[in-house]
């Protein structure tokens, strides 16, 4: 007993315990953890509407909003939600319980627009800027639109939350345990710090924007000297990030051949709510002679007052056409550019001739087999567009050099033989160590260094955010293999001071020599791989890093002193 008092009472031992519990205060284990957490909120949905917003990409996980019940029913798991989901009626209210409030929202009916291939003529009102009377009047206009139907499906549009399992710790997986995509992308031309720092901003505020959360972006090189930017998205498909990624975003409107307005600084404003944004009404969709289907869209935007003089100075002496059972309009169309590539050309109406109009409409179009498949092809362009329009252009181009898209589910899987094949590892150590010793006293303490050097890297990881990917548990497995290997060389190195009646003090200072030497060693080794690969095997350095300074600082001279203890007669 005397002996168990003076492990308590050591001071590296008291240092060691007092690190496992700070670790285990940042991965802060809830394994009773109830509800599903939101991954993300989507954009002019009913939970958007609602006021849920989606969560901070800096967030911890056991921070992520959770969605407790919805209308007084227990949400405990995907099951639970999907199921309360399926059974939503239009026109319902729901009661959202999470763990940051109650909210509540109403169900919206899924409503699709097609066109009937046939015209027809509309009277409509609209409101216009009289020069002489100096204010706005009413005027009747008679305009041809092509014929569209509203077609009501009966179907429930989806209220917009995007979840997964509630996370029971703060570790963050990576994407080869949660599923997602990930982009490493090349500048076209090489940049300087401020400008990648500039770039880096954009492109997560873009994705932000786009409606994207648990969003890793960051600067990545080889030892080539080459510069990459690694984009990490959790839960994302391939094809959603792709296009938005490699776009530079340089959208400019032009009259004439002369620049009107760009995207970034000369839009205030740009619209994404369903009453000014979505299917066009006066166009919507209709089948190509090729047979395809094609949706056009429309949202407005405002632009700046210098932007609106541009215009108004570019449209001064424009001439008016006159078509007989058309609006006039001006003889140059107002043309639009998506990276140097025209996008779309609009009729500039006449009423605008040299008037510094700030609010305009920008129109565009999606293509697809089917007419659903048009649909949501033409409101993710317009989705695009938008984000562009928000956030500007990038400062370069951007190369894609390599895409990985991993499955959900063979993240779960591998999870599930990782912590079964380190199970069966440990017992083997173990084993071979009580063999090799045939004493308890040297196996079970080797035993619980190894778990604490485990949480101190997963404490630490939960602490800075790093994920937990394929490349950091191949960190882990090195860490934790050299920190048996150094027990060992402590231990014989203790046991021979103990059969030869040698002085302790030297034994062990002469192991700590040996692990030491292996400790800068390996450090050095590992320090070339934080830019190999273009930063892909980053993971792999920095957890053997952290791993080994671990145990040499702070497990490694514990388990030297719990053995001197109990050996020691």
């Amino acid at each position: 007993m005397s002996k168990i008092k003076r492990v308590f009472k050591n001071l590296r031992i008291i240092i060691a315990l007092i690190a496992i519990l700070l670790a285990i205060v940042a991965i802060h284990p809830n394994p009773f953890v109830k509800g599903v957490a939101i991954r993300s909120v989507a954009f002019n949905s009913s939970a958007s509407i609602g006021g849920i917003q989606s969560p901070k990409p800096t967030a911890t996980p056991m921070s992520r909003e959770r969605v407790i019940s919805m209308n007084n029913v227990p949400i405990d798991d995907l099951q639970d939600y999907y199921d309360f989901i399926s059974d939503l009626k239009i026109n319902r209210t729901i009661n959202i319980k999470t763990t940051k409030g109650l909210y509540k929202l109403t169900t919206k009916e899924k409503i699709e627009v097609i066109q009937l291939n046939e015209t027809t003529v509309k009277k409509i009102i609209e409101p216009v800027f009289n020069e002489t009377l100096n204010k706005t009047v009413n005027v009747t206009k008679w305009v041809t639109v092509n014929k569209t139907e509203i077609i009501h499906t009966g179907e429930v549009e989806d209220i917009g939350l995007i979840i997964y399992e509630a996370p029971t710790t703060n570790i963050k997986k990576g994407l080869d345990l949660q599923g997602g995509t990930r982009v490493l992308l090349q500048p076209a031309e090489e940049i300087s710090k401020d400008e990648m720092d500039m770039l880096i901003a954009n492109m997560k505020y873009r994705l932000n924007v786009y409606g994207l959360s648990d969003v890793i972006v960051r600067q990545a090189g080889d030892l080539s000297g080459n510069q990459y930017v690694l984009v990490e998205i959790a839960g994302a498909k391939e094809e959603e990030v792709k296009e938005l990624l490699a776009k530079q975003g340089k959208f400019e409107a032009t009259i004439g051949n002369k620049t009107v307005f760009r995207g970034g600084t000369d839009i205030t404003y740009v619209c994404r709510s369903a009453d000014c944004s979505g299917i066009d009404p006066y166009v919507g969709c209709g089948q190509t002679q090729e047979g395809n289907w094609a949706c056009r869209f429309r949202f407005s935007i405002s632009l700046s007052p210098e932007a609106a003089q541009k215009q108004a100075d570019l449209t001064a002496n424009l001439q008016v056409i006159s078509e007989e059972g058309q609006n006039d309009y001006l003889s140059e169309k107002l043309i639009l550019y998506l990276d140097d590539k025209k996008v779309d050309e609009l009729n500039i109406g006449a009423d605008l001739k040299g008037k510094a109009a700030t609010e305009i409409a920008i129109s565009g179009s999606g293509a697809g087999a089917t007419r659903q498949e048009a649909i949501f092809n033409s409101l993710e362009n317009m989705k695009k567009l938008q984000t562009i329009l928000i956030t500007g252009s990038l400062p370069v181009k951007l190369d894609i050099v390599k895409t990985d898209s991993i499955s959900p589910v063979f993240g779960k899987e591998f999870v599930k033989n990782a912590l079964f094949i380190g199970l069966l590892a440990v017992i083997a150590v173990s084993v071979i160590v009580f063999i090799r010793y045939k004493s308890l006293k040297v196996a079970i303490p080797m035993l619980f260094t190894m778990a604490t050097e485990l949480i101190l890297l997963l404490g630490m990881a939960a602490l800075i955010g790093w994920n937990i990917d394929l490349a950091a548990i191949a960190g882990i497995i090195i860490a934790i293999g050299t920190g048996v290997d150094h027990q060992i060389v402590i231990a014989d190195e203790i046991l021979k001071g103990e059969a030869a009646v040698y002085d302790w003090k030297k034994r062990i200072k002469k192991a700590f020599f040996i692990i030491m030497a292996a400790y800068f060693t390996t450090a050095v080794a590992m320090i070339p791989l934080l830019f190999a690969g273009a930063g892909l095997i980053k993971g792999f350095a920095i957890t053997t890093i952290m791993g080994i300074t671990f145990g040499v600082l702070i497990a490694r001279p514990a388990y030297a002193a719990v053995v001197e203890i109990l050996l020691k007669e």
